[in-house]
């Protein structure tokens, strides 16, 4: 699926950090990269538009097909757009409406915190954000892809299976027919050993004349 990338265990994420508080995009730089991930920070909810190549006048933009992102995460409360129509925008794209999108705040509002999940936010993290908070979420997108992928092998295993069922069901078919074809074809050796007699049988009638 293009935008969002299969992740692997050994595979490096791609996340794309939001805030446009230049302290809070480095503690999240340095946490994601602690944690093994490609970062990418930019200070707005039109630059991370901007990045994504949605940030045309059209509400149906594209965005850059091929792009690897594997998560988004924003800060909700920022100048211009909020992080929750940031996350709008996004789920509105074609190219990047599967990539999942965390939302942080300093402030716990309930009713802001239950909007934004309802709405499609993966999860919802008040800060500070803690290094546990940035493992938990890669491990969350690694487990998630893993289970995809065990449910793709499964699927394909049945189809697999109800192929080699169906051929040999075809098979046994044919072999019937084949069997049914050879008996309708020699009638005549049917009747030949059944009404002529046999040589015992042509020996007594010949004694029987005698």
């Amino acid at each position: 699926m293009a935008g969002f990338a299969d992740v692997s265990v050994h595979e490096e994420l791609h996340v794309l950090a939001v805030d446009d508080s230049l302290i809070d995009r480095k503690v999240i730089e340095r946490l994601l990269k602690i944690s093994s991930c490609k970062v990418t920070t930019v200070d707005s909810g039109r630059g991370a538009l901007q990045y994504l190549g949605l940030d045309g006048d059209d509400q149906n933009s594209v965005g850059f097909v091929g792009l690897k992102v594997n998560l988004i995460i924003t800060d909700y409360w920022m100048p211009g757009m909020t992080g929750y129509e940031l996350m709008k925008k996004i789920k509105g794209s074609k190219t990047f409406k599967e990539i999942p999108v965390v939302i942080m705040s300093s402030e716990n509002v309930l009713p802001r915190i239950t909007r934004c999940l309802e709405e499609g936010a993966e999860e919802f993290i008040v800060k500070p954000v803690k290094l546990s908070d940035v493992k938990r979420l890669k491990n969350n997108l690694t487990t998630r892809d893993s289970d995809q992928e065990i449910v793709i092998d499964n699927y394909q295993v049945e189809e697999t299976t109800l192929k080699r069922k169906f051929h040999e069901t075809d098979d046994q078919e044919i072999v019937h027919d084949q069997n049914d074809d050879d008996l309708q074809s020699s009638p005549s050796s049917c009747l030949t050993s059944t009404d002529s007699p046999s040589k015992r049988q042509r020996k007594t009638m010949m004694n029987d004349s005698d």
